[in-house]
């Protein structure tokens, strides 16, 4: 680690949640450091685990193999007068670069030689920790953001967030429903609207395949031609199928606009089509459908829409029973969900509409308010 100023820096924040101002300070601290620990200190008040806030830290940070990112929880009140409680949130933060330390193999060694702060107070951390104190951006010009307003409007401060972040901040909106019912013109239509990412459907994708590779079979034996009804489905196809929806997600969600990813079904719809073809829900299906939490589902309904026949569907007359058992799993499994009726205009502004109301109504954006400083009451002289 030549030409690195400190030995062990320390950077302590609430994270909450984790901005460009928050890993600016951290590349500063790995720049002019051998080791840097970063404390992630949240408390019960905060709606936004710690351990997540603690997992989009250290996947941000990951090319950096001297940042070691820990969580602590630091339920102690907030009051820069007092040398108590002072003292109270130092022994949290000691504990956690003592836990980092024994991660990162170096047991003993959790002397801390800088700490690194764009806050107020940086300088009496540091004098507390015996150490230098590095301030860094005080006044947020080269980032100007805060958590508290990206708090305030996620949507509006997007850009400041990074992958991660992104990735456990995003609204993922899923549109399902039976076959040739416009769940993927309607949802491509609403992510052009919204200028921001669409994540198709890979079942597809998987269904073409598995049917060409079972044509391939079928040839070379001399047999006829297989249908959808002659393809050998089994768990393994729909785990795949599940696993490759959520990372297409992920991914869309890392680069979307203004917080929100349009899906074009989900593993949460890969259950239902389990069943449909193996008779019984799937254990591990279920599990990828639980992976990522969608707040709002909009189904499109199969009245009034004509059946297109492109070589790879059921068939028309399931087309009822399937709805039905998307509208049927929404409700009993307590996910919000709306019907899309009419023309594909008609769908296509009543989905907007949903996703308005659901920007302004999404728990994971209405955050809690974390611990406020004390205020003391001024007597008169």
């Amino acid at each position: 680690m030549t030409g690195r100023r400190y030995r062990h820096g320390l950077v302590i924040g609430k994270f909450y949640p984790p901005h460009r101002g928050h890993h600016f300070l951290i590349d500063a601290a790995a720049d002019d450091c051998a080791r840097v620990t970063v404390v992630v200190a949240g408390s019960a008040a905060e709606s936004i685990p710690v351990n997540h806030r603690v997992a989009w830290v250290a996947e941000t940070h990951r090319e950096q193999p001297q940042v070691r990112v820990v969580g602590a929880a630091d339920d102690h009140p907030i009051d820069y007068d007092d040398d108590d409680v002072w003292a109270a949130h130092v022994g949290v933060f000691r504990a956690a670069v003592a836990r980092a330390a024994v991660l990162d193999g170096v047991p003993g060694h959790a002397a801390v030689d800088a700490v690194f702060s764009s806050e107020p107070y940086g300088d009496e951390l540091a004098r507390r920790f015996g150490a230098t104190s590095v301030i860094v951006d005080a006044a947020r010009i080269t980032h100007p953001c805060s958590s508290t307003e990206v708090r305030a409007g996620v949507d509006a401060r997007w850009a400041d967030l990074a992958p991660a972040t992104r990735r456990g901040l995003a609204l993922r909106v899923v549109f399902v429903g039976a076959e040739s019912t416009g769940t993927t013109t309607v949802s491509r239509a609403v992510a052009d609207r919204l200028g921001t990412s669409w994540v198709p459907e890979y079942g597809r994708d998987h269904t073409i395949g598995l049917l060409e590779a079972t044509t391939v079979q079928a040839a070379s034996i001399g047999a006829l031609r297989p249908t959808m009804d002659d393809l050998p489905w089994c768990t393994e196809d729909f785990v795949a199928i599940a696993e490759r929806q959520v990372a297409l997600e992920d991914e869309a969600a890392a680069v979307c606009a203004g917080g929100v990813v349009i899906c074009d079904t989900d593993a949460f719809a890969t259950g239902i089509w389990h069943e449909r073809y193996l008779g019984t829900r799937s254990v591990e299906v279920d599990r990828w459908a639980e992976a990522r939490p969608h707040p709002l589902y909009l189904v499109t309904s199969h009245v009034g829409v004509p059946f297109e026949q492109d070589g790879i569907r059921d068939g028309e007359h399931l087309r009822a029973w399937m709805t039905e058992r998307f509208v049927d799993e929404l409700t009993s499994t307590g996910r919000t969900w709306r019907m899309l009726e009419g023309p594909v205009d008609q769908r296509v502004d009543d989905a907007l509409a949903a996703i308005d109301e659901l920007r302004r109504t999404a728990p994971a954006w209405r955050f809690r308010d974390p611990l406020q400083p004390r205020t003391r009451e001024v007597v008169a002289p």
